[in-house]
């Protein structure tokens, strides 16, 4: 479908069921008409997240009173439009009247910043890797754009400063498709502070509730409405369940927002001690990834990937400082980290690659 027929009005108003980027998949029983947006979860089995065009109207109304977007304003995109992060873009403009522009061609960062300026771009999400490439270049923000909202990941607080002192405006968020996309997001006038991954201020829109293990809850208009997936061999359409959303992310919310703190089923067993696996990449430091494989004696063997050329002193002294569970028992170096067409560490890659490599 082309993106002058999604920005008619009788898109948003139809009541067929769609698949942006590809074609609907073949489904057993009835499916009602909704956006589909396919993902995988950490098995790697495809599902296909069901939202109703006025859930994502409502996350695109809210998003634009969040960022001050008016009709004048041009929305910008350089993520794809089947990731809900790249259509979400397009339902934004769609709501506020605004104009809308996609970058066409692989993603090159000094091909995608003059893009921005000779386009004209107010707000345009982006990725942390997309941001990454752009302080790498050394590249100043276009002069009009006014609003980067970072998400598919953290974006670290080092690399946040380095952006905003080279003039890009970004804005940690926090967000997933079953979610139509922002959850939370930081506000204009924290552009003046410095710049602080954690915590996120919550959406108007949203609910958020921890539950008492620590993961968190949502509820809200803009929550997905069902999914399609395998079920006993076939692919089935299957409604939420309840008025709310229990993710799978652990997180800590304050009365300043949310801080992510990382996933629940990254967390394993390791000789009958929980590891936290996030927090053993932050403590490693930058350009490294750590996946937990089943080990007979153990419960799971740690493993890290890395790019680093002193990856063997740093797992070294990793492990003279800390206890038996929590130290590396394998490394790899590596020329790259596997990351997946948006930028986020590849994990179930990673597992192929120490497969291969063992």
């Amino acid at each position: 479908m082309e993106e002058t027929q999604l920005r008619d009005p009788g898109f948003w108003l139809s009541d067929l069921p769609w698949a942006p980027g590809a074609e609907m998949p073949v489904v057993e029983g009835e499916v009602p008409g909704l956006i589909f947006f396919r993902t995988s979860g950490s098995t790697g089995e495809p599902k296909w997240i069901g939202l109703h065009r006025e859930a994502l109207l409502c996350s695109a109304a809210a998003v634009n009173r969040h960022l001050g977007v008016t009709a004048s304003d041009v929305w910008g995109a350089l993520l794809p439009l089947h990731h809900v992060g790249g259509f979400g873009v397009l339902a934004r403009a769609f709501e506020a009247g605004s104009e809308f522009r996609r970058f066409h061609g692989k993603w090159d960062p000094r091909a995608a910043s003059a893009w921005m300026e000779k386009e004209q771009v107010h707000h345009c999400p982006m990725v942390p890797t997309q941001i990454h490439d752009l302080v790498a270049a050394k590249l100043r923000a276009p002069r009009a754009l006014r609003t980067v909202v970072v998400g598919g990941g953290s974006l670290p607080d080092a690399l946040g400063r380095a952006a905003r002192n080279l003039g890009w405006p970004v804005l940690a968020s926090y967000g997933m498709t079953e979610a139509g996309s922002q959850i939370a997001t930081q506000k204009i006038d924290q552009l003046e502070t410095d710049y602080q991954a954690f915590p996120i201020p919550v959406m108007a829109h949203w609910r958020v509730m921890p539950t008492p293990d620590g993961r968190l809850e949502i509820s809200g208009p803009a929550l997905f409405s069902g999914m399609i997936r395998r079920v006993e061999g076939c692919l089935k359409y299957e409604p939420r369940k309840g008025s709310s959303f229990l993710t799978s992310d652990r997180v800590l919310v304050e009365e300043r927002g949310i801080s992510v703190l990382g996933r629940a089923d990254r967390q394993v067993k390791v000789l009958g001690e929980l590891v936290d696996l996030d927090d053993l990449e932050r403590i490693l430091g930058p350009d490294v990834l750590v996946v937990g494989l089943p080990d007979a004696r153990k419960g799971q063997e740690l493993v890290l990937l890395a790019i680093d050329e002193n990856v063997a002193q740093r797992v070294e002294s990793h492990n003279a400082r800390v206890a038996g569970p929590w130290r590396i028992q394998r490394w790899m170096k590596v020329a790259r980290l596997p990351r997946t067409p948006l930028g986020k560490l590849d994990r179930r890659e990673a597992r192929r690659m120490i497969e291969n490599l063992s």
